[in-house]
């Protein structure tokens, strides 16, 4: 059976429980989410010391987990059995082992609840094995986050926590930190202990306070400053860039950039340039859209298929093609050509 990892938080903390779940995928966090859950909150801590066992895939192999599995529980309704790191596991892909996870998932001990934590990964589809988990297990998979996602999740994660957040706070952090939910969701946890009041709104001033983003000098104000084409406003940014190269690579810089005018790019192909239909197009929260259908003024459909030419050109020389030259000159040189097309 496959499931969405918020979905099965939801029945673990209500008491329904499976006794065999797969969690499986390029997002580490929601499996480390259901894991940490499991291993600390399923069992009364009076019952772990004889029904948690917790092993690594590095340090075990199939035999050992399905002999713990198959043990009953000692004073307590269920016991646990939860795998971390099992795509490490040195015999996952023997025959043998791939034959006795076969058959446990046909008749799995119903008083254990064994998870494997297989990350980064997942398994093929077409496979046996892979079959009979969908049919006889609980499977989840997880995916990252799209970067035009990234600032949702974080409105929902501070409205998990009780909190309201401006969009442009939510965008700084999806900026700053990029696709790490993890990192996302501890950047944003420790921010949170400094407010006790829920009434507040989190804004671009706390993030800036809290998580150590410069207000003024960071990626996102410096792709608003090319696309108001605010000369002395981008020139501070990067040349900010360019005194701190470790601090701002180029290339995430043009990374953020480059997606910013292929947005732009796609406002030109659409016959709908409505707020509501931009952000549709996008995307994008509707907060964001003026600023988008402003610049596609600014930036022509030509002038935007230049600037991703020119995007292109600086990421092949910070890549080190054909080039040598610094991060903080690429950038300069980038911005120079931007701002004047």
């Amino acid at each position: 059976m496959s499931a969405n990892a918020e979905s099965i938080l939801k029945d673990l903390k209500a008491g329904k429980t499976a006794p065999l779940y797969f969690l499986q995928g390029d997002e580490p966090y929601y499996i480390d989410l259901l894991s940490d859950y499991v291993e600390n909150e399923l069992l009364r801590p009076e019952e772990r010391g004889f029904n948690m066992t917790v092993v690594y895939g590095r340090d075990t192999n199939m035999q050992g987990i399905i002999n713990a599995a198959r043990r009953f529980p000692v004073m307590a309704q269920r016991q646990v059995v939860l795998v971390k790191e099992a795509q490490d596991m040195s015999d996952w892909n023997s025959d043998k082992a791939k034959e006795m996870l076969l058959r446990y998932t046909e008749k799995p001990v119903p008083s254990t609840l064994l998870m494997f934590c297989y990350k980064y990964k997942k398994l093929d589809a077409r496979t046996q094995l892979a079959k009979a988990l969908a049919k006889n297990a609980v499977v989840v998979e997880t995916k990252k986050l799209y970067d035009n996602q990234l600032a949702g999740w974080a409105k929902q994660y501070f409205a998990g926590k009780g909190f309201q957040s401006s969009d442009k706070a939510n965008a700084m952090l999806a900026e700053f930190i990029g696709n790490d939910l993890s990192r996302m969701a501890n950047e944003i946890d420790k921010l949170l202990i400094n407010f006790s009041d829920k009434n507040v709104t989190i804004t671009d001033e706390e993030i800036a306070r809290y998580v150590g983003i410069s207000k003024e000098y960071n990626s996102f104000e410096l792709q608003s400053a090319i696309a108001q084409r605010n000369i002395l406003k981008a020139n501070k940014i990067v040349n900010h860039f360019a005194a701190n190269p470790k601090n701002n690579p180029a290339i995430p810089v043009i990374a953020l950039l480059f997606g910013y005018f292929t947005k732009i790019l796609q406002i030109h192909e659409s016959s709908d340039k409505s707020k509501q239909a931009v952000a549709s197009l996008l995307g994008i929260n509707p907060y964001f859209a003026e600023e988008y259908i402003a610049a596609a003024r600014i930036y022509t459909r030509e002038k935007a298929i230049q600037a991703i030419h020119l995007l292109y050109q600086a990421d092949c020389r910070a890549k080190g093609i054909d080039s040598t030259m610094e991060d903080g000159d690429i950038l300069r040189e980038l911005v120079y050509s931007l701002l004047h097309l």
